[in-house]
């Protein structure tokens, strides 16, 4: 059964080049392995490639990765089985997700794949450099300066009035009465 997250069928043939590229990765790049980490990678668009497993029960534990991706406009690719992830990312267990953020000598697996994955995403290429762009066109306009905000002084607590000033009356004092 085709989970709820997956929104796109990937043919074997790219998923076993996809974790390819993973254990390329690995090996000579740098990759983030956990659905927590993955999550930072792609909030932080430090993530160059999003690997996920089809097989994650339950599904609410991987099901906002696709959507944080394509918010951030970085490919997601989905590979049948999270025990062949887990191997791919140089584990002994099953991996949910993992994320390439330096592909090393498997740069040209991972473009591939990228390029695959942006086309089902619905965007090309275009919409990976658009971010860019923005950033620096960002970078070469100027910087509005503001005005220096005034500070204003913040009221003084008032302090209590010297004892001095209200005399504080005397109780009565009680006295036995007299015994008869």
């Amino acid at each position: 059964m085709a989970k709820a997250y997956a929104k796109f069928e990937v043919p074997k043939d790219i998923a076993d080049k996809t974790l390819e590229a993973l254990r390329l990765a690995k090996q000579s790049g740098s990759v983030r392995k956990g659905v927590n980490e993955v999550t930072k990678a792609v909030e932080r668009g430090i993530a160059t490639l999003v690997v996920i497993a089809g097989d994650v029960e339950p599904e609410e534990v991987v099901m906002h990765i696709p959507t944080i991706c394509e918010q951030k406009h970085i490919p997601f690719v989905f590979v049948p089985a999270k025990l062949d992830l887990g191997k791919a990312a140089g584990l002994g267990v099953p991996c949910a997700t993992a994320a390439i953020e330096k592909a090393g000598e498997g740069q040209s697996q991972v473009k591939e794949v990228a390029n695959w994955a942006s086309g089902k995403m619905g965007g090309g290429s275009a919409k990976q450099e658009a971010p860019k762009q923005a950033e620096a066109k960002a970078a070469e306009a100027p910087k509005k300066e503001r005005a220096p905000r005034k500070k204003e002084a913040a009221p003084k607590p008032q302090q209590a009035p010297a004892q001095e000033a209200a005399p504080k009356a005397e109780e009565p004092k009680h006295e036995a009465a007299p015994a008869q």
